[in-house]
């Protein structure tokens, strides 16, 4: 994927993946220790948005949620957010990404330590340096963190909390409705669903 886009958008939450020209953009909102989010990603249409991303008939944008956190203790959701952050400053954003879902702890161990993101760091070619190094450590995106929550929050409710639960998944804007939430999790559903928001040629 690094041969991709790879940016923060103007409202400093969110991370475009993709050709900017792209005429369909998936907008998702995840949680780093959201086991649902792993399965989207890995077995879901995740692979498809990866190929439909890296055809450039797509882009990718993330808000990244932490609340996992507080419901379920530990800080290993905002600890990846920062990591995450941090990887998208040397454009390696969306390899990283896909690393911690493909090693994602399970959801109650509070397994995404400072050690385990620099290790699985060292996955990714070029990731590791010095500066990316202090920024895991010393939780440099802080402020990014706080407001990707808050951007997340106000993306609508879930059960009676604040935020859409996760993963949720807009397609140019409109949000996958309750009835189709299940092709997100099919790699023909979920090409269907992309197919049909592509403009008519």
């Amino acid at each position: 994927m690094s041969e991709v886009p790879q940016k923060l958008e103007k409202d400093g939450t969110t991370v475009s993946i993709g050709d900017p020209n792209a005429t369909v953009t998936v907008h998702l909102y995840e949680d780093p220790r959201c086991p649902v989010c792993e399965e989207f990603e890995l077995t879901g249409g995740g692979p498809v948005l990866r190929n439909w991303v890296l055809q450039r008939k797509a882009k990718a944008e993330y808000t990244l949620a932490s609340f996992l956190d507080d419901r379920l203790g530990g800080n290993g959701s905002k600890r990846a957010v920062n990591a995450l952050r941090a990887a998208l400053e040397v454009g390696k954003f969306a390899e990283y990404h896909a690393v911690l879902y493909a090693h994602q702890p399970d959801e109650l161990n509070d397994g995404f330590t400072e050690a385990r993101l620099l290790e699985l760091a060292s996955l990714v070619d070029g990731l590791r340096s010095p500066s990316f190094d202090t920024a895991v450590k010393g939780m440099r995106h802080q402020d990014f963190i706080t407001r990707s929550q808050q951007q997340y929050q106000q993306a609508g409710t879930y059960e009676g909390r604040p935020g859409p639960g996760t993963p949720a998944v807009d397609i140019n804007g409109r949000r996958v409705p309750d009835e189709d939430f299940e092709a997100i999790f099919d790699e023909e559903g979920f090409a269907s669903l992309l197919s049909m928001a592509e403009p008519a040629s």
